[in-house]
């Protein structure tokens, strides 16, 4: 397969319309709708970066700062045929770099726990625990009982 050039833009607001088509790539992790409308608003809210391959969107990355010194991975996707090519760690570099510039100290991420046997969540476990991500605390009823929560902390 041919080299992709990455190049990562943002932050974007507005940016709902060419992140949705990932999302949508995406049914193992965004299977739930009602959750996938709560993702959209968010991403036409908050900072959005783009990975973009000419026009084309091959992933994004969207944050929520809560405090002035923490922010949270609010909800990143890359579509499936980019999967392991880099993407989602320059992604992430890049708004770690954004945040930084703000002043943000700690940013934390949410993924389903490693007690729920899910494969594909299980990558994803591993990818925020390779870019420097620390399990911090399970938290079984976040969402609901059949899907613990795992949330993930990084000093930037």
């Amino acid at each position: 397969m041919p080299k992709t050039k990455i190049i990562i833009q943002g932050p974007f607001l507005e940016k709902a319309d060419l992140c949705e088509p990932v999302l949508r790539s995406l049914p193992e992790w965004f299977g739930i709708e009602e959750a996938n409308l709560h993702y959209l608003d968010a991403i036409d809210r908050l900072p959005t970066f783009l990975a973009l391959n000419g026009n084309q969107v091959m992933g994004f990355l969207t944050i929520l700062q809560h405090y002035p010194k923490s922010a949270e991975v609010f909800v990143t996707g890359v579509l499936p045929q980019y999967h392991r090519r880099g993407i989602g760690r320059a992604l992430m570099r890049k708004a770690e770099a954004y945040l930084s510039q703000q002043g943000v100290e700690y940013l934390q991420v949410k993924t389903l726990s490693e007690s729920h046997p899910d494969e594909g969540y299980a990558q994803t476990r591993t990818f925020y625990l390779a870019m420097g991500f620390q399990p911090l605390e399970e938290l079984k009823t976040l969402w609901d009982e059949a899907n613990p929560a795992l949330l993930l902390v990084k000093k930037l």
